[in-house]
């Protein structure tokens, strides 16, 4: 087994009819831009009837029928936003933990001991988050997972990990392992995927390789190490009218 093997991102995903919502943070190819991605899936009616929205550079879930939301306490937040030289990315409102967090000087895994996995049991769904550092023309970034010690929700463990970018490596976390009942946990370490040069090329690759039952929207951003430009593409399965 080749523990340095980087994986296309139809290797992780293709196949997988509910890796859940997942997060990939790395470094093109070229070495001259961060990329973040971030994608929800669903099951329930309540999970799918979402959309990815950007304002002021912040992207959130809506509903794409008001009428219909059943339950917004877990399906509605802010899943990226930005303070000062840092991107926060998350698959929960602990996005808003860790802005305040930043705010008030603690670190990223500081500000997230304050949080659990959702108490959403039996699956016990974990909080993945990630941040993005960015300085001198570089970057640095931090993923974590808080998640159920046991069956019964009775404790967290959380797990927080921290990479130096590589030209064309990613970090690839997502909450479930697979589709079941209930639904396991992500395991281990962040996988290796690779990340393509062109922002557009990484968007469609990833949403062709989630189950097209299954996904709701899809966002990647790419940054500038140099200018701090962003290209970013938005994917939503469901669009609402102009």
């Amino acid at each position: 087994m080749d523990v340095y093997a980087i994986h296309t991102p139809e290797e992780l995903i293709a196949g997988n009819t509910y890796p859940g919502r997942g997060i990939i943070v790395g470094m093109t190819p070229d070495g001259t831009r961060a990329a973040a991605a971030y994608f929800i899936m669903g099951r329930s009616e309540n999970s799918r009837n979402r959309i990815f929205t950007e304002r002021d550079g912040a992207v959130y879930t809506e509903p794409f029928d008001p009428s219909r939301v059943q339950d917004p306490s877990l399906i509605i937040y802010a899943a990226i936003r930005q303070r000062d030289n840092c991107l926060i990315v998350t698959n929960g409102d602990q996005t808003d933990t860790v802005y305040s967090g930043l705010g008030q000087g603690l670190s990223f895994s500081q500000a997230l001991e304050r949080r659990a996995f959702e108490p959403d049991g039996p699956n016990f769904t974990p909080r993945i988050s990630a941040l993005l550092t960015f300085g001198d023309g570089s970057f640095r970034y931090e993923m974590s997972i808080l998640k159920s010690a046991d069956a019964g929700g009775t404790a967290c463990n959380r797990y927080t990990f921290s990479y130096a970018p590589l030209p064309g490596l990613g970090h690839f976390l997502h909450t479930y392992v697979e589709d079941g009942t209930p639904i396991p946990t992500f395991q281990g370490e962040p996988e290796r995927i690779a990340v393509c040069d062109d922002p557009g090329e990484m968007a469609d690759r990833l949403w062709t390789s989630l189950n097209a039952n299954n996904r709701i929207s899809l966002y990647v951003r790419y940054v500038d190490l140099k200018t701090g430009k962003t290209e970013n593409r938005l994917i939503n399965k469901y669009v609402r009218p102009l």
